[in-house]
C-alpha cells in the first residue's frame, strides 16, 4: 500500500519531509560504512558522475534549500558542477555531515513552499537509488521511501499535467492514477513493479522485458528529461 491519499493527489505538505528522513535512515549509516574507495565508483545514471559527484550534488542542493539560496541559474548543470567542484578537497565523511544536516532540515523548508519544492525531495529519493544501483545494493529504487515517493510522484505528475497513465503495480495493491485527468486523452496503461516504474518516470535504465506499457512512449514519462 501506499502510504495515504495517493490517487486523491492531496498535498501532504510533511510528506516531502518524511521522505528525506526515511531515506536518511536508510542511507547515510550505510554509507559510512563503505570503503574510501567506493565513493569513486562511476554511476550508470548520472554519465560523468561519480558517487561522491552525486552525493555532493545531493548534499549542496539540500544546503541551498535550506539556506533560501536560489539565485539565478541554480540546478543549472553549470551550477552544479560548480557545487561538486567547491567540495572537491572535502573528505567523504564532510560530504556525508552536510547531506545528513540537509535531509534533516530541509523537510520544514519544502512544506512551506506551498508544493514548488516538493518535486526535489523526490529527486533526492532518485539519486539515493543512483548511488545504491552504482555500487550494487538490491532494490536500488524501492526499500521504505518507496510509498512516500509514489504518493509524490502521483501529484507532481497530475500538478504538471503530464501525460495521463493507469498503472497496475505487482507489488501494490490499489492501481495509481498518474497525470492529467482532464479526459483530454485517453490514459496510457502500464503493467509491471513499483520500482520500474520509478525508473520510467526519472529516466533511469529499464529492463523492457520486465514491464508492459501501452498508449504511451517511454520518453513521454521521464519527469526530469
Amino acid at each position: 500500500m501506499t502510504s495515504g491519499d495517493v490517487n486523491g493527489a492531496v498535498r501532504d505538505p510533511e510528506l516531502p519531509g518524511r521522505l528525506l528522513v526515511v531515506e536518511r535512515d536508510r542511507l547515510i549509516p550505510w554509507l559510512r560504512g563503505r570503503a574510501d574507495e567506493d565513493f569513486a565508483t562511476p554511476t550508470h545514471a548520472c554519465p560523468g558522475w561519480t558517487v561522491r559527484d552525486v552525493l555532493a550534488h545531493c548534499a549542496s542542493t539540500l544546503t541551498r534549500t535550506v539556506e533560501g539560496r536560489f539565485e539565478e541559474g541554480v540546478f543549472s548543470p553549470r551550477v552544479n558542477d560548480r557545487d561538486i567542484a567547491e567540495r572537491a578537497d572535502w573528505t567523504n565523511a564532510r560530504v556525508l555531515d552536510e547531506l545528513e544536516r540537509g535531509m534533516t532540515e530541509a523537510g520544514p523548508v519544502i512544506a512551506e513552499a506551498g508544493g514548488a519544492l516538493d518535486g526535489l525531495a523526490l529527486g533526492e529519493w532518485v539519486h539515493a537509488g543512483d548511488v545504491r544501483e552504482a555500487l550494487g545494493a538490491p532494490g536500488a529504487y524501492a526499500g521504505e521511501g518507496l510509498p512516500y515517493a509514489l504518493d509524490l510522484l502521483v501529484r507532481i505528475t497530475r500538478e504538471r499535467g503530464h501525460v495521463p497513465l493507469h498503472a497496475d503495480l505487482d507489488d501494490v495493491d490499489e492501481p495509481l492514477r498518474l497525470g492529467d485527468g482532464n479526459g483530454e486523452r485517453t490514459p496510457g496503461r502500464y503493467i509491471g513493479d513499483a520500482s520500474t516504474l520509478v525508473r520510467l518516470y526519472s529516466g533511469r535504465s529499464v529492463d523492457a522485458a520486465g514491464f508492459e506499457l501501452a498508449g504511451v512512449q517511454v520518453g513521454e514519462l521521464n519527469l526530469f528529461g
